[in-house]
């Protein structure tokens, strides 16, 4: 928690706080704060990161309310990141949530408790920026080769799609041509059809569930077309593809630095995800890439990923462990230089 005597955040009083700079993102299922300095033309070098499962939207889909349990995991972990907001004295921050807090009836209420005990003012944001600021964390990771390109990122509460045209240029933004933002994510399909015994029935039925959103976003903008043409790539954030390249890696923990920027065949993807599926629910949770808190949700993830790859045969994947914090972090440090 800031210190009654600390400045407000985005306060600055020297060179270092100045070239500091904090995002925060609060999603369904997890807590996310990284902090970095600038570093090059509207580039930056991590200082710290903290992230933890806090399972924000557990049970909103029934009650249309964020449980009392939920907000109070919450706001232990968002005590955490203000306190190392408050250590690094940052000169320009952030604090973005999403899926869970525009659905919850309670919301507003949630908002302004976390304001009163942690000093975070929490901004709600819209879908739409939502896309906007993962593409934009994310667009490093795009080949510049290939004119379009289909980014997606399977989250707690949603799963947002963004048809994306990537110009040449290694300086030039890739322009948005369109998003949609599908109700449907890990937290949202595991409360409803369960996460700990996936048999094959559940599975194809959330992967049926998926089908019907992602027809009409194909309909919009006719991907295929371009897919058959030989024009699109497609990249994934979020934990789904993370875990899924993790396990194709047969790494012996989760190492972000081989993860992010690594690519997976879709042949590769449907191996991980069988394996995954023989997996009793004690055997994912033992697995050091997956864990507890993630043992009931992969499967999930899993089924939404197969609709996309169904539907949109690109054939291969990359994957990015960044998103929302990044995208805000290029932002701050461009707005700073």
């Amino acid at each position: 928690m800031l210190p009654s005597h600390s400045p407000p955040f985005g306060s600055a009083s020297s060179d270092e706080r100045r070239a500091t700079y904090a995002a925060l993102d609060l999603g369904t299922n997890n807590c996310r704060l990284l902090m970095a300095r600038a570093a090059g033309r509207n580039g930056f070098r991590v200082v710290e990161a903290f992230s933890r499962i806090v399972r924000l939207g557990e049970g909103l889909a029934a009650t249309g309310r964020l449980s009392e349990a939920a907000m109070g995991r919450t706001i232990e972990a968002l005590k955490i990141c203000a306190d190392r907001v408050a250590g690094r004295r940052v000169a320009g921050a952030r604090y973005v949530a999403t899926a869970a807090c525009r659905r919850a009836a309670n919301c507003a209420d949630f908002v302004e408790r976390i304001r009163a005990v942690t000093g975070i003012a929490m901004e709600i944001i819209s879908s739409d920026e939502e896309a906007r600021l993962v593409v934009a964390g994310c667009s490093p990771l795009l080949d510049r080769r290939m004119p379009r390109a289909l980014v997606f990122d399977i989250g707690g509460g949603s799963t947002e799609l963004v048809w994306v045209v990537v110009p040449p240029g290694p300086e030039a933004q890739p322009i948005i041509e369109g998003y949609i933002s599908i109700p449907q994510g890990v937290v949202t399909f595991a409360d409803r059809y369960g996460g700990r015994e996936v048999d094959a029935a559940v599975y194809r039925a959330m992967v049926e569930e998926m089908r019907a959103p992602l027809a009409a976003f194909e309909s919009r903008f006719a991907i295929g077309r371009h897919i058959h043409a030989g024009q699109v790539q497609m990249l994934g954030s979020a934990g789904t593809v993370t875990i899924l390249t993790a396990l194709y890696l047969n790494l012996p923990r989760y190492i972000r630095a081989r993860v992010d920027g690594t690519a997976l065949d879709f042949a590769s993807i449907a191996r991980v995800t069988h394996r995954l599926a023989s997996m009793a629910y004690a055997e994912r949770a033992a697995h050091p890439c997956i864990g507890h808190e993630r043992a009931d949700l992969v499967l999930a993830g899993c089924a939404i990923l197969e609709a996309i790859c169904t539907l949109w045969p690109v054939g291969r994947l990359a994957v990015a462990d960044r998103g929302i914090r990044e995208g805000i972090l290029m932002s701050l440090v461009g707005a700073g230089g």
